[in-house]
């Protein structure tokens, strides 16, 4: 991965991230460097201040497209400022009185974008035990009756967000997404207040069954996947291995033991704050004592339908080992794809060259069109 900050991983992975978003209409390069030359590595306030900066000037060039009816480049626009926005709140902490404000600015500006779609997506909100997990489904425009994966992100991260990639790679090869914000994610966890949980089967075949119901005139509910991608690699196998009406599981980036993760790193980990939020514990002690239970023991062995993994050989987050784990307990038809390390993709959930996802995109469309 190409480090903008020489030795420090967390900053120029985030960077990354922007980066490969950017090819989907999530961010402009040269935006992305301008807030990346204003960032101390390991300052989470000049972090937030760039990204913050840049997501405004971004919003204020929507807003005028918007008000002279120049309604393409609003929507670009919007795309990029709720991008940038939400990079901005990543690292807030959630006793930061800017980080809820940060948030919904963020989500205001998604919305404002995908509002000026030709073909905008449905917003829905699927009821979970007395709340509900809220998503958005993209349906490929002129395909009758098509297939529909169900994904989950990762850690807390935002359903939104998921457009920049995932949705589009998979629409252009004809296929629906069901994006949604599980426990501990999104607006699920910021506005709802539900935490993650190891089971995360019960929300997976909560999201089935209401597809199966209440979508049945959009899309084709005998055909309906699963996927979820960084530590929504614990997740997507744990709910196949207990829902065994997918159609098939992607696993982007394998987790094994989430657990296992998090034992040995310190406290004041980058991503320490975010963990002890998703799992709702007031210290990492506790945070710990939570995740022992989010391990794939005795559960990876369930899974039924084909399945296939993809994870970078220099992933730094979930490593590589996590993959072969899993690989090898698998007892269902499987394909595992190691993106070498000597290669561009390699980094976590492939963040810093999102072309080395394609084989795996071409994997769902020839199993879910099957």
């Amino acid at each position: 991965m190409w480090h903008y900050f020489p030795g420090k991983y967390m900053p120029s992975y985030q960077l990354n991230r922007a980066i490969s978003q950017g090819h989907f209409g999530g961010g402009e390069f040269a935006e992305c460097i301008q807030a990346a030359s204003e960032i101390t590595p390991g300052d989470r306030e000049s972090f937030h201040n760039a990204w913050n900066k840049l997501g405004h000037q971004v919003l204020e060039i929507a807003e005028k497209a918007e008000a002279d009816d120049n309604l393409i480049t609003a929507r670009r626009s919007y795309f990029r400022a709720f991008n940038y926005l939400r990079t901005a709140e990543f690292f807030l902490q959630l006793t930061d009185e800017r980080k809820m404000p940060t948030y919904e600015k963020c989500i205001s500006a998604f919305h404002k974008a995908i509002s000026f779609m030709e073909h905008p997506p449905k917003r829905v909100q699927i009821p979970f035990e007395g709340s509900h997990m809220p998503g958005y489904l993209f349906t490929p425009e002129h395909v009758e009756n098509p297939p529909v994966m169900v994904m989950f992100g990762g850690l807390d991260s935002l359903a939104e967000e998921l457009y920049f990639g995932p949705t589009q790679l998979l629409l252009e090869r004809g296929i629906a997404h069901l994006v949604i914000d599980g426990p501990g994610q999104g607006a699920a966890l910021r506005h709802n207040h539900i935490h993650t949980r190891y089971d995360y089967e019960v929300p997976a075949t909560t999201a089935y069954d209401w597809a199966v119901e209440n979508l049945k005139d959009e899309v084709d509910t005998s055909r309906i996947g699963i996927m979820a991608v960084s530590m929504g690699g614990y997740m997507a196998g744990r709910a196949a291995a207990f829902e065994s009406r997918f159609k098939i599981c992607c696993i982007w980036g394998a987790v094994w033991s989430y657990y296992d993760i998090w034992k040995n790193r310190p406290d004041d980990h980058p991503l320490a704050d975010i963990v002890m939020h998703i799992v709702d514990a007031q210290n990492m002690t506790e945070a710990r004592e939570k995740l022992k239970n989010f391990a794939l023991d005795g559960v990876a062995e369930k899974i039924s339908m084909p399945t296939y993994i993809l994870h970078g050989e220099d992933d730094h987050q979930n490593f590589v080992d996590n993959a072969y784990k899993m690989y090898d307990a698998l007892t269902c038809e499987k394909t595992m794809e190691i993106v070498p390390k000597e290669s561009s993709g390699s980094a976590h959930c492939q963040v810093d060259d999102f072309t080395k996802t394609y084989n795996m995109f071409d994997w769902i469309a020839k199993n879910m069109k099957a």
